[in-house]
């Protein structure tokens, strides 16, 4: 039997049968509430696997003060490897939701970050923890950036495409903020006894006291409320059930690896700078207390990427990304002035400023380039199946299927860029002792990125391509 309109209200916790947001008169009276409810709880799930993905860019930091005795090369590494992990989950995750529904999938893999969360908290305490263990748990940090992919695929489902980029924006953008709110509650944390009756402090060299596992300890209270918030808040769609073999098409499109690598070029900075940023100013501005002051950069990123979604519905995807890349690789280019020479020299409040500038623009593309996504698939796959005589309905299904798919191969992608980003960095200092090196090729990067959506997607606009995104 067919829920009525009002059942989406009164029962927010079952299969929604009849779901139609691209009727205006269903959206006004029900779609809306009922969207808006799975994306306000859907967005505090997303934030706290981004606290767990990004843990080590704290953790690592500070694990030889504990004890520990690492190299900087493995403690780069150890930022980097919840990136492998999660842009490798992102594949899988993103079948998750035609698969599972967006209640059962957003609980479940909410609550399964508990498992790092407390395995990490004992780990820190032991310093005979050998580093392949803290390799695993690294490992499964990555399940919390994996969880993008699932929560943007269904939170496409319950929006209208014309709201999609400002929807993906908010759930994205206010999600990557959890990367900034563990760099700002961490540090904090660790200087208090929030856990003393469980666990024992680490007293350092200087002196000073800290309580290392309670950057992982403390999220699991909250792991547990956000389970239990999408257990019983949010909604399975029936719409958008789908095989794991009507979703494989969608990598037949050339857009979608173009799309992939543009994205890659954006998310991939935004999530390796906030992964390595920590770790390379350590070791070009030794005297600096960088923690204080590392949340700043993933804070403006994870704003901007809000801010991104919602200016390219009004601008144009395509124009925003192109200015975007631009601006990127300007700055890319005037990082090279503030870094030490041969351990003189140095600008620390321009190195600081630069590198605010590139995980506000990283954070904006990231908006831009996913808008894009939305829009280019939902039109091509709705004209493809319209030529093959496909009712508005079934092109509608096929293209919102087609869209949540596209969304999860290509942010799999764009999430290596956590890994490549700190292991370049920790690579070129190992071989030159300055990370110049990494950032030259971030700068070409950039510059193909702006060439390609130049060449493959402006220069189209005036042939009318893609003009929905134009509109406004």
């Amino acid at each position: 039997m067919s829920h009525t309109s009002a059942s989406p209200a009164e029962k927010p916790s079952r299969l929604l049968q009849d779901w139609r947001p691209e009727d205006p008169e269903f959206w006004e009276k029900t779609g809306h509430k009922v969207a808006s409810r799975n994306l306000w709880i859907s967005v505090p799930c997303l934030l706290l696997g981004f606290c767990v993905w990004m843990l080590f860019s704290l953790v690592s930091v500070n694990l030889n003060k504990v004890g520990f005795n690492f190299t900087t090369d493995q403690l780069f590494m150890l930022t980097a490897i919840p990136s492998v992990s999660g842009a490798l989950l992102r594949v899988p995750y993103s079948f998750m939701i035609p698969l599972f529904g967006g209640r059962r999938w957003t609980a479940i893999s909410t609550v399964f970050l508990i498992l790092p969360c407390a395995w990490l908290g004992f780990a820190v305490q032991d310093t005979s923890t050998s580093y392949n263990v803290f390799l695993i748990i690294a490992l499964l940090c990555g399940f919390g950036g994996a969880n993008f992919a699932s929560s943007m695929s269904n939170i496409s489902f319950f929006f209208p495409k014309a709201k999609q980029g400002g929807a993906l924006g908010i759930n994205g953008g206010l999600g990557n903020l959890g990367v900034s709110v563990m760099q700002l509650v961490a540090p904090l944390v660790i200087s208090l006894g929030v856990f003393a009756a469980f666990s024992d402090k680490q007293t350092l060299a200087n002196g000073s006291d800290m309580w290392l596992q309670n950057a992982a300890w403390i999220w699991v209270p909250f792991l547990l409320i956000g389970t239990i918030a999408a257990w019983f808040g949010m909604n399975d769609l029936a719409s958008s059930k789908a095989s794991i073999r009507q979703q494989l098409p969608v990598l037949k499109r050339g857009h979608l690896w173009i799309m992939s690598v543009l994205y890659l070029a954006t998310f991939g900075s935004f999530i390796g700078f906030s992964a390595g940023f920590a770790m390379l100013t350590k070791t070009q501005f030794p005297d600096v207390n960088i923690l204080q002051f590392a949340f700043f950069g993933p804070f403006f990123g994870a704003l901007a990427r809000s801010a991104g979604g919602m200016l390219s519905d009004r601008l144009g995807g395509i124009r925003v990304t192109l200015v975007n890349y631009i601006v990127m690789a300007i700055f890319a280019g005037l990082l090279f002035l503030t870094l030490p020479v041969g351990g003189v020299g140095g600008n620390f409040p321009a190195f600081f400023a630069v590198f605010m500038v590139l995980f506000l623009t990283a954070g904006l593309g990231s908006g831009s380039t996913y808008q894009m996504i939305a829009v280019i698939f939902r039109k091509l796959t709705t004209d493809q199946a319209k030529a093959r005589g496909a009712s508005d309905d079934d092109a509608l299904r096929e293209a919102v299927t087609d869209t949540a798919a596209a969304l999860g191969f290509i942010s799999s992608i764009g999430a290596i860029g956590g890994f490549f980003i700190p292991k370049a960095f920790g690579t070129s200092l190992a071989m030159t002792g300055s990370p110049a090196g990494a950032m030259k090729v971030f700068l070409v990067f950039y510059v193909v990125c702006a060439l390609i959506t130049w060449l493959v997607y402006w220069r189209k606009l005036n042939q009318g391509f893609a003009t929905k995104q134009s509109k406004k």
